[in-house]
């Protein structure tokens, strides 16, 4: 079985589904009389954390960004133009294998600042560097979580090792998957990180390498009746760490098994990639 290059219809939908289908974003930011955290989020001890990974919109007006590009308009206008030319110069029959996501005309001709959103179903934006991490979940009214809250929150009430439990489970989380996009795209999984197509490819099988958020159940830490999705797999996240950012959990082609343990600390905190994406958490109201 190999990968194939093209649009999962849900990845190609991505941006329409969010302006289209998805409630105000605004509508649960307030903790209402008797509940400890917004709807969007999970109450976990003292804090609570968002229930799925952070998807963007524009924080002045609501309008959907391309999970496919940085959340900063020179960057998206850089790597579009960068991966325009190196289609052009690869000829038609490489175009053809794997269009290019176009950025919307709005997104194209405003300028935007992010801001987190946690929804069932969308595309998990990657391409964060822990500075526009951090801004998306300030613009929400959250913040990044700490290292601590989000290995906590990951173990679930029982502090498993894994959302499910203390022994790996193949591919109950979406990590350790045998394909890897930049070899799929490239022919080597070490260069083109920034090419906004790698979060685009998908497996023979018609299965995305990266999900919408909720898409893999098994990978639930359990609050409750309550869960988080997604710790594990999907998109690294990005967190407070003791001494320095670091991100967290591993992405869907990241080979390792240590599930809620899984973390890099070796990358400057400018750093990017289409493997980084974050969720944002915030003190639980004293009601």
């Amino acid at each position: 079985m190999r990968a194939r290059l093209t649009l999962p219809p849900l990845a190609a939908l991505g941006l329409s589904l969010l302006a289209a289908h998805a409630p105000d974003a605004r509508a649960d930011d307030s903790v209402k009389p008797g509940r400890r955290c917004p709807a969007e989020m999970v109450s976990v001890r003292q804090f609570c954390i968002d229930r799925w990974e952070s998807s963007l919109i524009d924080a002045a007006t609501g309008e959907p960004l391309s999970p496919y590009y940085a959340p900063a308009k020179g960057e998206m206008e850089a790597a579009y133009e960068y991966w325009l030319l190196e289609r052009h110069t690869l000829g038609e029959e490489a175009a053809h294998a794997m269009p290019l996501p176009e950025p919307s005309l709005w997104q194209e001709t405003h300028a935007f600042t992010p801001r987190s959103v946690s929804r069932a179903g969308a595309i998990p934006h990657g391409y964060l560097s822990y500075y526009s991490a951090k801004k998306a979940c300030t613009n929400a009214g959250k913040r990044l979580c700490t290292e601590k809250e989000w290995v906590t929150a990951c173990g679930g009430e029982r502090g498993y090792k894994y959302p499910y439990g203390d022994h790996y489970k193949v591919f109950a989380c979406n990590v350790f998957r045998p394909y890897h996009p930049g070899f799929a795209l490239h022919q080597n999984s070490s260069i083109g990180h920034r090419d906004p197509r790698l979060n685009l490819v998908v497996e023979a099988n018609e299965d995305p390498l990266l999900r919408p958020t909720g898409a893999t159940p098994a990978c639930a830490s359990h609050w409750g009746s309550d869960a988080v999705l997604d710790m594990v797999g999907n998109l690294d996240e990005w967190v407070e760490g003791e001494k320095r950012p670091v991100f967290v959990g591993g992405f869907y082609s990241r080979s390792t098994t240590n599930g809620c343990e899984a973390r890099v600390d070796t990358h400057a905190p400018a750093y990017y990639d289409y493997s980084l994406g974050a969720r944002c958490c915030m003190d639980a109201a004293k009601n």
